[in-house]
């Protein structure tokens, strides 16, 4: 190839990304934090948005200042004099500026490092939007895709001791058809670091994760199951134990470095909405010298689910859902929720006489499920395989199922999570049944102790529930819009009466706009979009749902209203306003008064049990 003269890199070359697209950071590396001391890398990060991605084109990472002759050259960047921005959060609420902004940015902060000797070091990313390419010290460690799961990222090599430690992450939300969620979506695009970032020691053999299920109700038989990274020797082996209850068991740990064990614990109870009981678990390492080497617990509720025919099962007695669908958003703070916001979220579900929330459509934080552990509310959880992905792109679906392999990893002991969703409204065509298929029957394969589910759209042809996914889905979720998107009514109760499943079905979606500021014209006429029609819409919706036995479970849309650049209408003005609360959370539109009403009547009808006696 004959020799370009005048070509500069960082202004000529097009694929300069191809630098950067290995190593890929996976659900392989993820590493389960199990209580174990963890050093936070929240606080202020210095930030710029980077329009034109100059940080990897030019290679601000490396923080060159001469030239190859040693002369000085002038910066287009000034890491430590730039804006801050606080991690965890979004930057799109930090300026006006910044609110609809989209492609790359960067992050930057130096923080201290001192060795302590043999360890191994990881930086924990809680969540990245988009794509996250991690540099630390000039090394380029890693990229990271999906912007809704945790990833870990070995920074050993990497280290210096002393101050003067500096990480740069390049936080990239530009959307591709080719990605999980594609174009298409109708969410906030928040972007940023916004859930935590911590670093890591551990020992140079350590346990990568543990995951602790019931695995049989009536003998109460847990099993165990544990993976430990690094070069594990024959003599290693490990303790679990559950203190309270005076269990303590030896696992051996095969040349792969996987340990199993099972056992039977008879005084166990089981958790449940009505009795969330927690145990605290913990598994410790023990080299070949008897030295506990690593040691990681974590606190796990110990329950079964299942389906018999048309109805859903937990801890062997029938279930009825009663649920709300909720989105990871708040106005103050957008997708980076607090703590305090998901637990009045699910107050706030519970004061609704919800026993079940389904959190779309991406995984959120984990503190969720944490959180719906200790309060006892089931979960439905989710990746974002939303609308139209690009179902016959390999790359496509090897990022799905990481994301997937991420989520159920990370909350593979919530007892509260219930069922892994595979995606929500896509078309029945021949490439999404085979993409969608595998995923199910991959996340069933993975984990036996929860339900697979997907929500699912009418067959409007010929108005009935017929998909060919559910053949591989436990629970079928229904999404249906009749009186807002569809106003005759007369055809969702033909499509419920003329379906015969075979499986119970979950209304994962319904529900109208409901805005306070829609004036009322007519008595007899709401005004479309107003609070008094979509109240009109669930009266209508729930007088169906009472005369369907196979409906095991409903999910309106949605709790709160949430922002989306799709919405706007007169009274939307960026928000999707289909929620029962508005979005500051202060004021409840009469259809919560409705679902909660319903929710009581359902409680009522229930086969009543004590899940503390079984």
């Amino acid at each position: 190839m004959e020799e370009i003269k005048n070509y500069v890199d960082n202004i000529h070359n097009e694929a300069y990304k191809n630098a950067y697209s290995a190593p890929l950071i996976g659900a392989e590396s993820l590493i389960m934090q199990g209580g174990r001391e963890e050093e936070s890398l929240d606080g202020l990060w210095n930030f710029s948005v980077d329009l034109y991605d100059n940080c990897l084109r030019a290679k601000w990472f490396l923080e060159e200042e001469t030239n190859a002759e040693g002369r000085a050259v002038p910066l287009d960047y000034a890491f430590d004099d730039w804006e801050t921005v606080p991690v965890p959060g979004v930057f799109n609420l930090a300026k006006p500026e910044y609110f609809y902004y989209e492609g790359p940015a960067v992050y930057s902060r130096r923080f201290s490092y001192g060795s302590r000797g043999n360890e191994r070091v990881f930086i924990r990313f809680g969540a990245v939007a988009g794509e996250a390419r991690v540099f630390l010290n000039g090394c380029f460690l890693g990229v990271h895709r999906g912007g809704s799961t945790p990833f870990c990222v070995e920074a050993t090599e990497s280290l210096k001791e002393g101050a003067d430690n500096r990480l740069i992450v390049v936080a990239d939300g530009t959307r591709h058809q080719a990605d999980v969620p594609s174009l298409n979506t109708d969410w906030f695009p928040y972007g940023g670091i916004y859930r935590s970032v911590t670093l890591l020691r551990l020992p140079e053999v350590f346990i990568q994760d543990m995951k602790v299920r019931l695995s049989g109700r009536r003998e109460r038989e847990i099993t165990v199951e544990a993976v430990a990274a690094g070069s594990i020797s024959p003599d290693y082996n490990a303790f679990f134990e559950i203190p309270e209850i005076g269990v303590c068991e030896i696992m051996d740990f095969g040349p792969d470095g996987t340990g199993r064990l099972k056992l039977k614990v008879p005084e166990l109870e089981l958790w449940s909405p009505e009795n969330p009981r927690l145990y605290n678990v913990r598994l410790t390492l023990y080299d070949g010298e008897n030295r506990a080497s690593d040691r990681i617990s974590d606190r796990v509720g110990f329950r079964t689910i299942e389906t018999a025919g048309r109805s859903i099962h937990l801890n062997g007695r029938p279930l009825f859902l009663r649920g709300v669908c909720l989105h990871e958003d708040s106005r103050d703070h957008g997708k980076a929720v607090t703590k305090e916001e998901i637990r009045e979220a699910f107050r706030l579900a519970r004061e609704m006489n919800c026993n079940f929330v389904r959190l779309a459509h991406y995984p959120h934080t984990e503190w969720a499920a944490r959180l719906a552990d200790e309060e006892g509310l089931l979960l439905w959880e989710e990746i974002p395989v939303y609308w139209w992905i690009d179902f016959g792109n390999p790359d496509t679906f090897g990022q799905a199922k990481n994301q997937l392999s991420e989520m159920m990893k990370r909350d593979a002991n919530r007892a509260s999570v219930i069922i892994w969703s595979v995606g929500n409204e896509n078309p029945d065509t021949d490439e999404r049944y085979r993409f969608m298929a595998d995923l199910a029957e991959y996340a069933r394969h993975s984990d036996p102790s929860r339900l697979i589910s997907a929500a699912c759209l009418v067959d409007t042809v010929n108005l009935r529930i017929a998909d060919r996914l559910e053949a591989h889905l436990d629970v079928i979720g229904l999404n249906e819009y009749y009186g807002w998107y569809d106003p005759d009514y007369t055809k969702l109760s033909t499509i419920l009466e003329q379906s015969a499943p075979e499986k119970p079905v979950i209304i994962s979606e319904f529900g109208a706009d409901g805005a306070f500021e829609a004036e009322e014209r007519e008595v007899k006429s709401p005004v479309r979009g107003s609070v008094k029609e979509q109240e009109e819409i669930y009266e209508n919706q729930i007088a169906v749902f009472r005369r369907i036995p196979y409906i095991q479970g409903t999910t309106p849309w949605i709790l709160f209203d949430f922002r989306t650049p799709k919405r706007l209408g007169k009274y939307q003005k960026g928000y999707n306003i289909k929620g029962l609360i508005t979005e500051d959370r202060s004021r409840k539109k009469p259809a919560f008064y409705l679902m909660q009403n319903y929710y009581e009547e359902v409680l009522k009808h229930e086969c009543g049990y004590d899940q503390t006696s079984e």
